[in-house]
């Protein structure tokens, strides 16, 4: 693979933050937009990386910065917006992949790598997922001959310091006895977030997967309930969990929404309505054997006395 020179929106993120080291790595010349460049002392002192500060919301910056690169990955996406219409959602995954099209057909950009989500859909029965998809579905509208296209569309991501395990890990410290679980039969298929960043990178200057839209899963499906109870074990706790039928659940959901940092929104709880798994294994054009759920979290969830 060629030197390349890459632009990374949400490279500060969890996802980002080790896709950009694996870039580098690869021996990339990356430039990484953020609004809070101090904050980001580790990514400062990374080789070959530049840590801009920029709002990438601004046509103008992304018209600026998108000038002479080979490619542009967009992570940017959130789980919950500081309202409850939709606004947050739209703004970041659907006008934000508008104005980043706009911007690599300016800067004549050739490449351009998406993070959407499993089993997104305009059709979703949330924000989340609705937004998504048309997010992703604007993005492939958009390739052309002179602006090729792939996007991911991974179950959860784990990994160290994710904002999964680690915050049902917080949560089961701090719940004494009887942890109350919301959604508890909802099926997930976590994904290493070493196998996601590996799928990017390896992608960058690939024909073959041009044009393609890749769902990204872990070797094995779990209930929420049977993640939790696992994260239980590991931590060395001994908690009863406790399911919440639908109708408990959508009130949990109801109230955390208010809670600081909103543990769990009825946004949420509409995503959790379709089972976040794959119908097939890992693409196979990616060369790559999954990370196990659990090999890999014992290696970072610390474990604690029972208690």
């Amino acid at each position: 693979m060629s030197r390349l020179r890459i632009a990374v929106l949400g490279g500060t993120g969890f996802v980002g933050a080790r896709l950009c080291e694996r870039l580098v790595m690869a021996g990339h010349e990356v430039r990484i937009l953020s609004r809070h460049r101090e904050r980001h002392r580790e990514l400062l002192v990374l080789p070959g990386a530049q840590v801009i500060e920029a709002s990438v919301h601004n046509p103008a910056v992304l018209k600026r910065e998108f000038q002479g690169l080979d490619a542009v990955v967009n992570l940017v996406g959130i789980l919950n917006e500081s309202g409850r219409g939709g606004k947050g959602f739209e703004r970041a995954h659907v006008e934000l992949p508008a104005k980043v099209v706009q911007a690599c057909r300016q800067g004549g950009v050739p490449r351009l790598l998406h993070m959407s989500a499993l089993h997104a859909s305009p059709a979703g029965p949330s924000h989340y997922l609705r937004s998504k998809g048309r997010g992703e579905q604007l993005v492939h509208e958009a390739a052309s001959d002179t602006l090729h296209v792939t996007s991911f569309r991974p179950s959860v991501i784990f990994g160290p310091c994710d904002n999964f395990t680690n915050r049902f890990a917080g949560l089961l410290r701090q719940v004494p006895f009887v942890f109350p679980l919301a959604c508890a039969s909802a099926r997930l298929q976590p994904v290493y977030v070493e196998d996601v960043v590996q799928a990017f990178v390896f992608a960058l200057d690939r024909h073959a997967t041009f044009g393609q839209r890749y769902n990204l899963c872990g070797p094995q499906a779990y209930s929420l309930r049977e993640i939790v109870a696992y994260l239980a074990r590991q931590l060395g706790l001994r908690r009863r969990i406790l399911a919440l039928n639908n109708t408990l659940s959508y009130l949990q959901a109801a109230v955390l929404q208010f809670a600081p940092g909103k543990p769990f929104t009825p946004d949420n709880y509409r995503s959790l309505q379709v089972d976040s798994v794959c119908d097939a294994t890992f693409p196979a054009i990616f060369g790559i054997t999954p990370g196990q759920f659990d090999d890999v979290v014992p290696t970072y969830i610390i474990p604690r006395m029972p208690s």
